[in-house]
């Protein structure tokens, strides 16, 4: 890996040291592609950089270098880009999430590093790139890390158990019928505790495997457990009484944390909140049809937690079996109230995440 930066453009003249600059970049691996246009759309230079934390200091010198660097696009903030963007945050630097160009701009284009670094920094000036990168360097950040961990583990746990249980099926007469109709948690423990003298043909084999397995998913309960803990602790210290708020438990909230992120103000308004969770309805009007229909985008995970809760609700909370009931008389259907609560539960949960964060600051 090269220490020093590599041009991959002929270098323009420099801008006027007071002008403003917009830096682009396009995001990679091991290297990034960034690129430095005037306010006006003039191209100034475009470089590589190496992704590291000299890397980093080096890129945001040489943009510095062309005038008043306050705002980036950068695309893939939530991976290749993530280190970069904590880096141009703590310099002061706004940084905007930018997608990928569409194809039609690349078939007319082609496609380098160098044009989309390029194209990261002019969706930007045309505010076609709008939404604030989210941060991942506080509280949300860990419950991600965590829920990641998590939903391996309950994944594995789940084939193992799988497999032991059809290892039970074939398995020796006398060892399954002394196993038969055994609870699963004592199942596991009986197959953990088999006495293995001596691994001899199908049936030592078989004695030995179900041990192995049953330890495993003993070993993968406790890391679940242990997490589940952790990530209630992160989501009170994140948001604290979100936990209290009617249906919400550890796992939906911190699937609605995670999508709001560590800076949640960059969301502007619950109704932006609504459309990061896919809950607004999306205009869908044409000449004298003025309609609307349902929001097939956004956070699916952070959909499927305001799903839950609202399914909670509508079997543990009188005020939304008395809201079902009469939206029914309406003429409406079970689907449609549905999606009217998870618009509501959006729209509480974001207030009591913007109230908190807006408390937190101000104690700052």
């Amino acid at each position: 890996m090269p220490s020093i930066t590599q041009s991959t453009a002929p270098c323009h003249v420099p801008a006027d040291a007071a002008e403003e600059v917009l830096l682009g970049v396009d995001t990679h691996k091991d290297v990034h592609a960034a690129a430095i246009v005037t306010v006006l759309g003039t191209d100034l230079d475009s470089r590589s950089f190496p992704t590291t934390a000299e890397g980093y200091r080096q890129l945001v010198a040489w943009a510095r270098s062309f005038g008043v660097l306050r705002r980036a696009g950068v695309e893939c903030t939530g991976s290749y880009g993530a280190a970069l963007a904590r880096h141009l945050r703590a310099e002061g630097i706004e940084v905007t999430e930018v997608n990928q160009p569409d194809k039609a701009v690349r078939r007319r284009r082609g496609k380098t590093d160098v044009i989309d670094a390029e194209a990261a920094a002019r969706a930007v000036l045309s505010g076609r790139a709008t939404a604030t990168a989210k941060a991942n360097d506080g509280p949300v950040e860990m419950l991600r890390l965590f829920k990641l961990a998590k939903r391996s583990a309950i994944k594995s746990r789940a084939q193992a158990i799988n497999q032991l249980k059809s290892i039970l099926v074939s398995a020796d007469v006398d060892l399954r019928e002394s196993l038969a109709g055994l609870s699963n948690p004592r199942l596991f423990r009986r197959c953990a505790e088999l006495a293995i003298l001596q691994v001899t043909g199908p049936a030592g084999a078989a004695r030995h495997v179900l041990r192995l397995l049953a330890r495993r998913i003993q070993h993968l309960t406790a890391e679940i457990d242990d997490l589940n803990e952790r990530i209630a602790a992160a989501v009170e210290a994140s948001t604290p009484g979100l936990l209290d708020v009617r249906g919400v438990g550890p796992d939906s909230a911190a699937a609605l944390l995670i999508s709001a992120g560590d800076n949640p103000e960059r969301l502007d308004s619950e109704a932006s909140f609504a459309a990061l969770s896919g809950t607004s309805p999306v205009k869908a009007s044409s000449g004298k049809t003025q309609r609307r229909r349902l929001n097939r985008g956004g956070d699916r995970q952070a959909n499927a937690a305001l799903y839950r809760i609202v399914l909670s609700r509508l079997r543990w909370d009188e005020r939304s079996q008395n809201y079902l009931r009469r939206r029914l008389t309406e003429g409406k259907t079970r689907r449609e109230i549905i999606r009217c609560l998870k618009r509501y539960v959006a729209r509480e949960i974001y207030r009591l995440i913007a109230s908190t964060r807006s408390a937190a600051n101000e104690s700052a």
